[in-house]
């Protein structure tokens, strides 16, 4: 059985889903108080086995979602550092049409929350770089049944490092990478374990006169370790896409436009991703 039967999603078994960060995804913005809404769309066209095949039959779905996250990065100084912290709210609905086991289903909620503690942020003459640490909380709908569930049913220690390079003196051109790393804890009501996993996700950008950023983005996510108490199987996807994005200085406004397509996944759903994420700076 893949283990997306288990709980389906659009992360390679963990909690953070890849490709919602894109061009210039491991900056941290300066002091401030800040809001990022992603509109996420996630379309599943099949199940991937062990060896990235597609299944026969007709495995179809799809997960929406409205990701609300709070920044708030203080004046403190931490490690030289930009000092801050956050809290992130997902709405979601998934649906799922697998003829593999005869799932038809539909759930929608409020899913698990992450809250950090701790995110630093560093700012070069032509670089950044970012390091935090947070747990995504169990604290959405989840039964070991229903393999639409909203919540994972574990909690997840979620540790980012990530940096994003300037190669001219304007900083018209990004080269950004920013990884992130899931420890699981055991879902109670399946004892399984999940097992670690780890993803990167990067971008390319080039900023225009107009003020327009466009450039190329992708992700690729493994899980590292099978999973403890399920059968054996681990999940990867690897993803490519283009992202456009504006910032408006005189509204405080942001709207970055994204689509990635996935070319290679094992062991889990395959699928598009089309994402929109509007920042708002207080």
């Amino acid at each position: 059985m893949l283990p997306v039967l288990a709980g389906p999603a659009l992360a390679a078994n963990g909690h953070y889903v890849p490709g919602v960060e894109g061009i210039k995804g491991a900056l941290v913005p300066p002091p401030g108080v800040y809001y990022r809404g992603y509109l996420a769309h996630y379309d599943i066209d099949s199940l991937r086995n062990d060896q990235g095949n597609k299944l026969p039959q007709n495995n179809t779905g799809s997960v929406s979602a409205l990701v609300n996250r709070f920044i708030w990065m203080t004046n403190k100084k931490v490690l030289n550092a930009d000092y801050g912290v956050e809290a992130i709210i997902p709405l979601q609905q998934t649906t799922l049409d697998f003829d593999i086991s005869g799932i038809d289903r539909r759930e929608r909620g409020v899913g698990d929350i992450f809250v950090s503690p701790m995110v630093l942020g560093w700012h070069g003459q032509q670089w950044d770089a970012v390091l935090a640490a947070g747990m995504w909380l169990d604290t959405g709908d989840y039964s070991g049944t229903e393999p639409a569930s909203i919540g994972k049913g574990f909690r997840t220690t979620m540790l980012t490092l990530g940096g994003t390079y300037y190669p001219d003196a304007a900083k018209s051109w990004s080269f950004s990478a920013l990884s992130r790393y899931e420890i699981k804890s055991k879902q109670d009501d399946t004892n399984i374990t999940p097992g670690d996993s780890w993803l990167v996700e990067w971008g390319v950008g080039k900023q225009l006169d107009s003020g327009l950023e466009l450039g190329l983005i992708g992700y690729n996510a493994w899980q590292l370790e099978n999973s403890k108490g399920a059968p054996a199987g681990k999940m990867a996807k690897h993803a490519l896409g283009v992202e456009g994005s504006y910032f408006w200085p005189s509204l405080m406004l942001g709207l970055n436009v994204a689509y990635l397509g996935e070319y290679e996944v094992q062991n889990g759903p395959s699928g598009d991703l089309l994402r929109l994420t509007l920042t708002h700076v207080f």
